[in-house]
């Protein structure tokens, strides 16, 4: 039996007296669709801040791809190919499209590879024409629309070469047109081989895009299963729906 590529176990994380994380467990298999959802204050953001080492968890374990976490930091868990997008999109404003995706080729990608400079424009232009920015590649990266400044960012995170990627609300605030092109994006990363944790409020997306969907509440997985079985579960509806 294959090991899964990223496997959480019993995770626990407290501020102060506050239990952010209890007992979390979950695994991603290699190329994986898992979609994460839970109310506002679930927990979500703090998992996701666990295992990509923004927060250090007090309880449990993190393992990706065979190796024990630990303590180590951001940058070296980016750099055996675990990468996220974040919420708000964090470009270098004042630098081109095109420029935002050579720092991390150059910086944070897992393949220790020394690339010349065209090289690394040439992997970056390709980038742009998987997102479909291209066009844009030298425009400022502030001036792009909010759709594209989330596909920049998801093209940012893909320049790292990750085996996994985190995609932290990347339809938030977005039209349901809008929607849809990056669900086509996103879903397109299976066929690269790479595995999507899809933490969505857009629950439509959710469902179109998920094999597996893991519910957190207060702190605590209530659900792990395939989609339709997680929303027709009464404890999901209730923490949604209330009594």
């Amino acid at each position: 039996m294959t090991s899964p590529l990223l496997q959480v176990e019993d995770l626990g994380k407290r501020f102060g007296g506050f239990v952010a994380l209890e007992e979390i467990s979950l695994t991603v298999a290699a190329g994986e669709r898992v979609g994460l959802i839970g109310p506002n204050g679930s927990g979500k953001s703090t998992l996701v801040n666990c295992i990509a080492g923004t927060l250090r968890n007090e309880a449990g374990s993190i393992l990706f791809d065979g190796e024990d976490l630990g303590n180590e930091a951001p940058h070296r868990r980016v750099r055996v190919g675990l990468a996220r997008t974040f919420q708000i999109p964090r470009p270098f404003v004042s630098m081109s499209v095109l420029d935002n995706l050579c720092i991390p080729l150059e910086y944070a990608a897992r393949q220790h590879v020394k690339l010349g400079k065209s090289e690394i424009a040439d992997t970056a232009m390709h980038l742009l024409e998987q997102v479909g920015l291209a066009d844009k590649s030298h425009a400022l990266s502030r001036g792009l629309t909010q759709v594209d400044m989330r596909k920049l960012e998801l093209a940012r995170a893909m320049a790292a070469k990750p085996k996994l990627l985190i995609s932290d609300e990347a339809m938030a605030g977005l039209s349901a047109s809008e929607v849809d092109d990056i669900l086509v994006l996103v879903s397109g990363l299976k066929q690269q081989g790479v595995a999507v944790i899809m933490i969505e409020h857009v629950m439509r997306a959710v469902m179109k895009f998920s094999e597996r969907v893991a519910v957190l509440v207060a702190g605590r997985k209530i659900a792990d299963g395939d989609p339709q079985s997680v929303v027709d579960n009464d404890e999901v509806i209730k923490a949604y729906l209330g009594e």
